[in-house]
């Protein structure tokens, strides 16, 4: 029983491992950062005007717009 669940485990680590290199290799992966970055980039451009520019950290606070 013990052979079996290795030869499973490096079976399964073989293909999850070919599927994450198949992702990074198409650019998806790429597409799928930016697109995080401008929400999380818009998010908080939006929650820098909605506090204000006296109370919003300087961070926030003189962050550009979002162009797409």
């Amino acid at each position: 029983m013990n052979y079996r669940d290795t030869f499973v485990a490096t079976i399964a680590l073989a293909l999850g491992t070919l599927a994450i290199a198949g992702v990074i290799a198409s650019g998806a992966y790429g597409q799928a950062a930016g697109a995080e970055a401008r929400g999380v980039h818009a998010l908080s451009t939006v929650l820098a005007q909605a506090i204000g520019a006296d109370a919003a950290p300087t961070t926030l606070a003189a962050a550009p717009e979002v162009t797409r």
